[in-house]
């Protein structure tokens, strides 16, 4: 009996593995039986396609730069449909027959051909390589047409750069251009978009400083191509994804009507911002230049043209040009005679001049302005006034003051090349030269001369944390990356900045543009409700020699470059200040003649549009800010910019702040 029971027990062992081994074979011959099918039903015509000596090509496609706009949605930088004609070695025969084949159809310059050539060899050779763009539908067709008799060429729809507003935000904007050979090796493997004919990256200004968040990613295209290199049919495709739009805080409207007014000077350049947030609304540097012109391939004689021109349209003078403040400079010296101790009601006796030992520095005004107090030497831009108690504080004390209220410093701006300026104290000149400091340049550079150097930008920051109380609010250009939004934090209060200084500051700048004397009475704004308060400046270029000085020349009978710069700084409304402006006009003889009706201009259109007041509208707690609304006319369907859902959030803005000293 248990010889028995072991038989069965083994057999039904055996049983469970005969079953257990058969399952398996099944399963694997289903398997493989499955995947022959595919490969005979589903994929039987491609590799029919194959063995006919057809070929899969993968196509990259370059995806769509991301927007720039203005706080308001208005496009700064956008795509335009550009059609193209490519070649790609590994499919040409012969290169240099099927361009010549396509010179029958279309006009192509010799030079042309070898230069596709040159580049072909560059690249991988089954990437195209850009022939010529911005083809006419005429062209494509006959191109379409006749594609069986050009082997390796083929047609490809992209994109080109365009900016809509054109030289007004050159400088913001900046350009794009062709992918050097150096980032084109240190990325291309990474990045293989990059290889792609006619692909284009930021090269200065914004479209630099984002280039990698508007590059977007590249989708690829699977592509049937038969023996002549013609593509038969698309197999597959993954579309791109787009780059990121940029939001400025910039107000395209405003930039537009600061060029328009800064057009009428040969140069000069100005900054519209917000006292209290630090957003910049304008930044114009006149003359520009045409991005588009760089975004399609700048002729040679332009580009020589504009690195020849004496006004430097390249530069970007309002961030980048130092100049010396003149006496938009001496309210900095003031606070720091007040923080010195120097009493509020001190006055003293301007007769034209002052004697230093045996030197003597003039005063703007031959005649004099008789006995003034801190205020009327504001009002009056008095020279002796800020001589007398610069002398006696010393150098030191005004330039710890001044950095304090943002000059002398980079602030970390969104652009390239910010300038720090000069602000000289007696260790500066020391490292600088190797020499100690004498009392006569105190003297100088208290009125904002000597070595004092400044920016457009850094005098709108002064001007700024003059009138918002004492906070050290730094500018700041761009509002939002993609999804993502960028802003301010809470600004810190100026340390020993007293609110009592100020007041007597403000009353002064009050008076140079609001009462007779002044000395932008002329510019004055007389609307109810949006008066603005300022200081003019005047910086020399070169010193007024004695002889001229006898001889009474005037200074705008001297050559251009031999003139004075204008400088003006101003904000509005004086009850509340909101809007800050700084003005250069270089060689414009005098602040209150060229610079301040320029200012005066521009407060008066910003109050007009107000953008400032549009950031407080609609206060979002959790963002610690507020939110812009929408646009009237946001759509931009003309310019292919999707429609806002929503407004730009903008955290750090508090609604309704009081502003000013209090």
């Amino acid at each position: 009996m248990a010889k028995r029971k072991n038989d069965d027990d083994g057999l039904k062992t055996f049983s469970r593995r005969t079953v257990l081994i058969g399952g398996l074979q099944v399963v694997g011959l289903g398997i493989l039986g499955g995947r022959l099918a595919y490969l005979q039903l589903v994929q039987g015509n491609r590799y029919k396609m194959l063995s006919d000596q057809n070929r899969i090509n993968i196509r990259l496609i370059a995806p769509p730069r991301g927007l720039i706009v203005d706080r308001f949605g208005v496009p700064l930088a956008l795509n335009v449909e550009n059609f193209q004609v490519h070649i790609i070695r590994e499919q040409a025969r012969d290169m240099r027959a099927s361009l010549e084949a396509l010179r029958r159809f279309i006009f192509l310059e010799e030079h042309t051909i070898d230069s596709v050539i040159e580049q072909a060899t560059k690249i991988p050779k089954f990437l195209p390589v850009k022939v010529k763009e911005e083809l006419t539908w005429e062209e494509v067709a006959t191109i379409e047409v006749n594609l069986p008799e050009l082997p390796g060429l083929l047609i490809d729809k992209g994109e080109t750069r365009t900016y809509p507003f054109g030289l007004t935000t050159s400088h913001l904007t900046g350009y794009v251009g062709a992918v050097s050979e150096d980032i084109l090796k240190a990325e291309g493997e990474k990045q293989p978009v990059l290889s792609l004919p006619g692909f284009k990256i930021g090269k200065i200004g914004i479209e630099k400083q984002y280039d990698r968040e508007m590059r977007g990613k590249a989708g690829a295209a699977e592509m049937e191509v038969n023996v002549v290199g013609r593509e038969v049919r698309e197999l597959s495709h993954k579309d791109p994804i787009p780059g990121d739009r940029i939001t400025l805080t910039i107000d395209a409207e405003l930039q537009r009507y600061a060029h328009e007014v800064l057009s009428k000077e040969r140069s000069a350049s100005a900054v519209v911002m917000d006292a209290h947030t630090g957003a910049v609304y304008a930044m114009a540097s006149h003359p520009g230049y045409d991005p588009n012109l760089f975004s399609r391939g700048i002729p040679r004689n332009i580009w020589k043209s504009l690195q020849e021109d004496s006004s430097l349209p390249l530069m970007h003078k309002a961030l980048v040009g130092q100049y010396p403040p003149g006496s938009t400079f001496k309210m900095l010296t003031a606070i720091a005679g007040l923080e010195h101790g120097i009493p509020a009601g001190r006055t003293v006796y301007c007769p034209g001049f002052y004697m230093m030992g045996k030197d003597k520095f003039h005063c703007w005004k031959p005649e004099g302005h008789g006995r003034v107090d801190v205020i009327t030497a504001l009002q009056k831009s008095c020279d002796t006034y800020f001589y007398t108690i610069a002398n006696e504080m010393g150098i030191d004390a005004i330039a710890e003051v001044s950095r304090r209220f943002g000059l002398g410093e980079k602030y970390g701006f969104d652009l390239d090349d910010e300038r720090p300026g000069i602000i000289p104290d007696r260790a500066w000149k020391y490292a600088r030269f190797g020499e100690r400091w004498h009392r006569g340049e105190t003297v100088v550079n208290a009125i904002g001369q000597g070595y004092v150097l400044t920016t457009p930008l850094q005098l709108a920051v002064m001007t700024a944390r003059l009138v918002n109380g004492g906070f050290a609010v730094k500018p700041w250009l761009t509002a939002q990356v993609g999804e993502t939004v960028r802003g301010v934090e809470s600004w810190p209060k100026i340390e020993s900045a007293r609110d009592e200084h100020l007041k007597l500051i403000l009353t002064g700048m009050e008076k140079v543009v609001n009462e007779p004397g002044g000395t932008a009475f002329a510019s004055r704004i007389t609307e109810p409700g949006m008066e603005m308060g300022g200081k003019t400046g005047t910086a020399q270029v070169v010193r007024i020699t004695k002889e001229q000085r006898r001889l009474r020349v005037k200074n705008e009978d001297l050559p251009w470059e031999q003139r004075h710069h204008a400088l003006f700084v101003g904000y509005a409304p004086i009850h509340a200040p909101r809007y800050v402006c700084s003005v250069v006009v270089e060689h414009g003889v005098g602040g209150s003649r060229a610079a301040a009706p320029i200012a005066k201009e521009l407060l008066i259109r910003a109050q007009s549009r107000d953008p400032a007041s549009m950031t407080a509208l609609y206060a979002q707690p959790e963002q610690g800010g507020a939110i812009l609304p929408p646009a009237e006319n946001e759509t931009h369907e003309d310019m292919g910019v999707p429609e806002r859902k929503s407004g730009l959030i903008i955290p750090g803005v508090k609604p309704k702040r009081k502003a000013g000293p209090q």
